[in-house]
């Protein structure tokens, strides 16, 4: 059987083979056709093949670029400025010749070394760190702190935009017509004066004074601080008492002495009522550049104890770290309703003085915040946790941890010219739900509401709130004007039975309506007396609205029995029993100089009555007597900025 092709063999010629040797040709002697075109097709490709090579082969200079390595790569080539020449005028381009590529590489070793070195000297900085203690670390960073701050101060503080400054109306504008009342007002002054003498003898600089002792002290809400904040508190009213060479005294201490980069705690809501309100009311009085700027680098220092999960801010903060933290004994770590409350109107000026936003920006947050949170049969609680947004204890009073919150809403309507409609609604749908009563006797009180139970009981700071309805009278809804002024006039009234009822006739710190007893403290850690200004100060609210002579009556009572029962030689201090004929003192003369004497002068000041016909429609009145202006308002001179509220507003 024959074994098939594997290839088509027609037409190809196969020699013959045969058994022997001699059957294999001896020798082609040249070449067929075919193989010769073979071969030339061979000898082209090669040809092809080395031309190629030839042309498409990178430069040999190129080539050693890539014997730099990976380091070539990295650190960039330096090139020669462009048309830079050799000394014999031919220009010079990088990659040609050996004096380029040894340059080259010579300028690339350097900056391989400098980095190594640095890198080196970087990794010995660290190593030397991690070798010191805390407390070299800590003085480091302290040196460098202070190198700022002298820096800083070299510097000097930058100057803040100029404001205008509204017209005092009443300070020397001449006496009241009564020579009686003009005695009265006189003996207030008086007063002012002693206080002022003997903080100024034995206490100044310090922050209070202990007037028997005749020293200088300070509480906790100042922290170790000697900030003198009598001095600034008393500022404002030093002025419209027309005390000048007294307040320059006070201005000279704040320009050598007042310093804010003090290592101390303090209380937020104090030193902004206390400082930056009355650095804010002595600038708008006087026009002093230096209580402005005061009150601006404060502010600065304020501002981190709202660096809380809601903004809500801290009752507390250091001065120097910027640390914050609340008081121990306020409901599981809360913020206070009347501290965080009390901050919209100083903050709004802030803002005004400065263009800076971030001001009048942390109290509106506050205010939507609220607005945003369910209130407990329509009221705000008095403690709310800045962590968590949520309310504390179902504490709810127009009282002490309540009172300046009510009272912020009211006066940042009127110091907005009546335009910051939310503020006036909020206060209105807080004033519809406040826990009036009446007393089996007549009297009318504001009690506290406690964890679901209704407490007869009404604190001498509640006694504020008669002065803030007859002021919230006008703009009230639903034609209650007359209803507010009548409630606030029956405020007053309890408010005085309450001192009327007593031996000093000087008020208690809190008294009861319940178990037969009206308008009297119980407790005998209530009986004190500690020259608070809220009775007076509604006498002087009801006295321009209603122009009843009674409240000059009672504000003259009240003010001859501090004299006569808390003056001491060296200034004036507080009493511990109100029912005891034979007080004890507290040797405390608390920072009343600013709002207690002032409302005690303000009574006697005649002035005419479109004023207060007016339902305090934000317009100086038209005195005619010596401190007729309207008193500042928490430090603040509310009715001062009378020519400055539409431009405020309209910038923020």
């Amino acid at each position: 059987m024959t074994t098939p092709a594997l290839l088509p063999l027609s037409g190809r010629r196969i020699p013959t083979l045969s058994p022997g040797a001699a059957s294999f040709p001896h020798h082609r002697a040249t070449l067929r056709l075919s193989e010769k075109f073979i071969l030339l097709l061979i000898l082209s490709a090669f040809i092809t093949l080395c031309f190629g090579a030839f042309f498409f082969l990178p430069d040999n200079s190129k080539h050693k670029r890539f014997d730099l390595g990976l380091e070539d790569v990295l650190i960039p080539h330096i090139e020669a400025p462009k048309g830079a020449k050799h000394p014999g005028g031919q220009v010079v381009i990088h990659g040609q010749g050996d004096h380029d590529e040894h340059r080259h590489r010579e300028e690339e070793e350097s900056l391989r070394d400098k980095i190594r070195a640095d890198h080196e000297r970087a990794l010995q900085e660290a190593k030397e760190k991690l070798r010191k203690s805390r407390d070299e670390l800590r003085a480091e960073i302290q040196t460098e702190k202070s190198k700022v701050l002298e820096d800083l101060k070299k510097e000097g503080p930058k100057p803040l935009p100029p404001v205008p400054m509204p017209k005092v109306v009443g300070v020397n504008d001449g006496d009241p017509g009564e020579p009686d009342i003009k005695e009265k007002r006189d003996k207030i002054r008086e007063m002012m004066k002693h206080a002022w003498d003997s903080y100024r003898q034995y206490g100044w600089g310090h922050n209070e004074l202990k007037p028997l002792a005749k020293k200088g002290h300070s509480t906790n809400i100042f922290g170790n601080s000697q900030m003198g904040a009598t001095i600034v508190d008393a500022l404002d009213s030093l002025y419209m008492m027309g005390l000048h060479d007294e307040f320059k005294d006070g201005q000279e201490w704040i320009e050598q002495n007042l310093d804010f980069s003090v290592n101390a705690e303090v209380s937020v809501f104090e030193v902004n009522i206390r400082f930056i309100g009355g650095l804010l009311a002595a600038y708008y009085l006087s026009g002093q550049e230096v209580f402005k700027v005061k009150a601006v680098q404060l502010a600065e220092k304020l501002l981190p104890a709202f660096n809380t999960p809601t903004g809500i801010p801290w009752a507390m903060v250091n001065l120097k770290s910027g640390v914050g933290r609340n008081w121990g004994w306020a409901s599981a770590g809360s913020s206070i309703l009347a501290e965080f409350g009390t901050l919209h109107m100083e903050f709004v000026h802030l803002t005004y003085l400065t263009g800076n936003p971030a001001y009048y920006q942390k109290v509106m947050h506050i205010r939507k915040l609220l607005a945003k949170m369910d209130r407990p049969n329509g009221l705000y609680p008095n403690y709310l946790n800045p962590r968590t947004g949520r309310w504390g204890q179902h504490h709810t009073s127009v009282g002490g941890l309540g009172d300046s919150f009510y009272e912020y809403l009211l006066k940042a309507w009127l110091m907005s010219d009546k335009t910051d409609t939310e503020a006036r609604k909020t206060y209105d749908d807080a004033i519809e739900r406040h826990l009036i009563r009446k007393s089996n006797g007549g009297l009318t009180f504001i009690g506290e509401w406690k964890n679901g139970h209704l407490e007869r009981k009404m604190g001498h700071l509640t006694c504020f709130a008669g002065g803030m309805f007859a002021l919230g009278a006008d703009g009230s809804p639903d034609d209650k004007a007359g209803h507010y002024l009548q409630l606030g006039a029956e405020i007053a009234h309890t408010c005085h039975e309450s001192y009327d009822r007593t031996v000093l006739k000087l008020g208690p710190e809190a008294f009861k309506f319940d178990s037969g007893l009206e308008a009297v403290a119980v407790r005998q850690n209530e009986k004190y007396y500690i020259l608070r200004p809220e009775v007076i100060e509604t006498y002087w609210y009801m006295w321009r609205f209603t122009h009843d002579p009674k409240y000059r009556q009672w504000g003259w009572e009240a003010a001859q029995a501090i004299d006569k029962y808390c003056r001491v030689s060296g200034g004036f201090s507080g009493v511990k029993d109100v029912y005891s004929s034979n007080p004890t003192y507290d040797d405390v003369q608390q920072i009343f100089l600013h709002l207690l004497l002032l409302y005690c002068s303000s009574v006697f000041c005649s002035f005419t009555s479109s004023w207060y016909e007016m339902g305090m429609s934000w317009q100086p009145p038209e005195c005619t007597g010596t401190m007729c202006s309207a008193p500042p308002c928490w430090s603040l001179c509310l009715f001062l900025f009378t020519n400055t509220t539409t431009a405020l507003m309209n910038r923020i």
